[in-house]
């Protein structure tokens, strides 16, 4: 029986080769798939291109798992490699065959053993180094690429397999081996084995919980595929599921919970890969069936687990009546799930007080070493009281934690709410740079839902960098995806960063219509929360274009919120509203509470912008020396975001106070002159990457790579990459 041969984790390759690879792809495939078609290709752009050629329509969306077997993967290649195999001498094979049974899927580094075990003769490898297959090293066999190795394995004979796996199994004698002897034991049988199967299966709770959960996975579908009894087939083909999704294999978790009737874990991985609704609907189905089974006692935790993922789904549509049904069926059965459920509940029925209690006792649950779904639970709802610094303590403490546990894919979303914590106190750059990288994960593990939320905040990122072409690309790939599965947070965010970057460009009758828009729509189109966040913009949009009676109201509902949590941050901007709604004079005491609230909060940004707006206010009511100092604050803290549309409007209120026009702070200070994404762009171009290549490790298109480098050459004084080359290099030298 031949172990599966699923696809390793993304091997490291240079961004040239990976570039390649993606070019040869195509526009059919979504983003998440071209990475994890790389992934299913071991990086190799042909096999890439065959597996991309004859995926069906679901899997190019993402909506149904890759094939797994190499034949279907790439069958050309695959055959192109089994010739140059059967060329080789009978005792090379044999040897190849024994070094690939030992390296993949389970690497037990067993082979230099067995080949003392077997007093086998390590001459006839010099046939395969000879034909540029393989070469011998001091640490085993080093095969030209792991195609080769899956042809060694494959071109073997069933008889032969289970040889080399017999050996294998025979030399793994240290206590620490016993899983992976296990492993190669289960993979020399013959068919069904009850006592093999729950061999394997002891292994598997083992290592899972070691933290190892793909190598866990590996055991439990082993032990399934030798289960005689239906029954256990299904729940270890279960629990492989979840291994694999734990370690990151997102194609591999959905193929293998395709092999049995688990709801709960179909509807987990619904929720980062497919219609949020539709798993929301089967994880609150799998919480009833739990705690209707009276399994409660037993398991206490796992039904508050799955209403956790459930609140997870609301959270992500934005599904009031939905919210409503969690939280009767956590009332039914005596459930205390997170308190971001009844937070949820009562903030979206406008039950503040409710709100605030439920989710003061769910941000305080932040501790170290916690559950990693819980710890995020903790800053989601630090996030929705304003506490940004909790947040980032919460998010940090559930990515160790799913490190620490071998949970690869929850540290990405972890991450997605981790940026909006870096953002808001003042760290842009940090924020920009934890969500590409959580981005890439979260597409290489099959979070395409977790990626879409991703692309929404980086498209809230470019619109404070004034990166206008990055922000309505990023936002309008990730509206589309989201409505298209039910996402009413990502669309709503989307939408929110547009309407941002149309009110820091000046563009305020704009701004205040995708605003607006934004207030009517309902679950999976719209959400609550950003509804919320938005408000500010929307008074301050509204005052620009003269129609504040809308306004007023929602400044009304929002300062009803801002009193009841009493975040410094939402009474800050509660103030500004004010503010900005008063004539004249009565606004300048509004602006002083406004700041004075901003000084110990963490929303930097925000601070700017409010000092931004005094600053006119007090120029035109003619206070000189005030409105430039505020001014002159306001300009220093978007030169330090980069923020040039902001900063461009802060230096037109200083030329209309007759200042002179100040350029951006240091001009030796090259951070100062470029915003975050042309500054990275610039340095990978400096290093010698093409467009196309940088576009690929920023996941944006080449044509946006070209729009933000000629903005780079105008902002620097200079005409090509050459010169470009020489002034970082000096910047480098001089410690800039």
């Amino acid at each position: 029986m031949a172990p599966p041969w699923n696809p390793p984790p993304l091997p490291q390759t240079s961004a040239q080769h990976d570039t390649h690879a993606w070019q040869h792809l195509g526009p059919p495939l979504s983003e998440g798939v071209r990475v994890r078609v790389l992934r299913a290709a071991h990086g190799d752009p042909r096999a890439a291109v065959e597996l991309a050629s004859v995926l069906s329509e679901s899997q190019l969306t993402g909506l149904e798992p890759l094939p797994a077997e190499p034949a279907t993967l790439a069958p050309a290649l695959l055959r192109g490699h089994r010739r140059e195999i059967r060329a080789l001498p009978e005792n090379t094979r044999r040897l190849l065959l024994l070094a690939a049974a030992d390296q993949y899927p389970v690497t037990t580094h067993a082979f230099l053993r067995a080949l003392t075990a077997a007093r086998l003769d390590t001459r006839p490898l010099d046939a395969a180094e000879a034909a540029g297959l393989a070469h011998a090293t001091a640490g085993g066999i080093v095969f030209r690429d792991p195609w080769t190795r899956i042809a060694a394995y494959e071109t073997a004979s069933a008889e032969d397999r289970r040889e080399a796996h017999q050996l294998l199994a025979r030399v793994l004698c240290d206590a620490g081996e016993a899983p992976r002897r296990s492993w190669h034991r289960g993979a020399a049988a013959l068919g069904p084995s009850r006592r093999l199967a729950a061999e394997l299966r002891v292994a598997a709770d083992t290592v899972r919980a070691a933290g190892e959960p793909a190598l866990a996975c590996a055991l439990a579908e082993r032990a399934a595929n030798l289960a005689p009894e239906l029954r256990d087939r299904s729940r270890l083909f279960g629990q492989a599921a979840a291994d694999a999704w734990h370690s990151g294999d997102g194609d591999r978790a959905r193929r293998l919970v395709a092999r049995t009737d688990d709801d709960a874990l179909g509807g987990l991985l619904a929720l980062r890969a497919g219609n949020a609704t539709e798993a929301f609907d089967a994880l609150l189905t799998a919480t009833v069936r739990l705690a209707g089974d009276g399994a409660l006692a037993d398991r206490p935790d796992a039904a508050v687990h799955l209403l956790a993922r459930a609140t997870e789904a609301v959270i992500y549509t934005g599904d009031l009546r939905r919210c409503r049904e969690a939280a009767a069926v956590a009332d039914r059965f005596g459930l205390v799930p997170p308190g971001t459920l009844g937070g949820l509940a009562a903030a979206f029925e406008g039950r503040y007080d409710d709100a605030r209690s439920a989710l003061r006792a769910t941000a305080g649950r932040c501790g170290p070493g916690g559950d990693p779904t819980l710890l995020i639970h903790s800053g989601i709802a630090a996030l929705m009281l304003g506490d940004h610094t909790a947040a980032a303590t919460a998010t940090v403490r559930a990515a160790a934690a799913a490190r620490a546990r071998g949970e690869t894919v929850t540290v990405s979303q972890a991450m997605e709410f981790r940026a909006y914590a870096d953002f808001w106190t003042g760290r842009p750059r940090a924020a920009e740079a934890g969500a590409l990288e959580a981005l890439r994960q979260a597409y290489a593990t099959g979070q395409d839902n977790g990626a879409c939320h991703l692309q929404a905040a980086l498209a809230l990122f470019a619109a404070v960098a004034g990166e206008e072409e990055a922000c309505r690309e990023r936002a309008e790939a990730a509206r589309a995806y989201a409505l298209a599965r039910g996402l009413g947070l990502p669309a709503a965010l989307s939408l929110f960063a547009l309407a941002l970057l149309d009110l820091t460009a000046g563009r305020f009758a704009a701004s205040a219509a995708r605003l607006r828009a934004l207030a009517g729509y309902g679950p999976g189109h719209g959400h609550r929360a950003i509804r919320h966040l938005a408000t500010p913009l929307y008074v301050e949009a509204a005052v620009h274009t003269g129609d504040t009676r809308v306004a007023v109201a929602a400044h009304a509902d929002y300062d009803h919120w801002a009193r009841t949590v009493r975040s410094p941050d939402d009474l800050a901007l509660s103030a500004r509203c004010r503010a900005l709604l008063a004539p004249g004079e009565d606004a300048v005491e509004h602006y002083r509470t406004a700041l004075d609230l901003h000084a110990v909060g963490t929303r930097e940004f925000e601070r700017a912008r409010t000092e931004l707006l005094f600053g006119g206010a007090l120029r035109r009511l003619r206070r000189r020396t005030e409105a430039r100092d505020r001014l002159h604050s306001s300009l220093e803290a978007f030169e330090h975001f980069g923020s040039p549309h902001c900063a461009a409007r802060a230096r037109a209120e200083l030329r209309a106070l007759g200042e002179p026009a100040a350029p951006a702070r240091g001009a030796d200070d090259l951070a100062g002159r470029l915003t975050a994404q042309q500054l990275l762009v610039a340095r990978m171009a400096a290093d010698g990457a093409t467009n196309r290549e940088i576009a690929g490790r920023l996941l944006l298109s080449p044509r946006t790579i070209d729009h933000h480098l000629r903005g780079v050459f105008t902002r620097l004084g200079i005409r090509s990459r050459i010169e470009l080359v020489r002034l970082l290099g000096q910047v480098g030298e001089d410690g800039g």
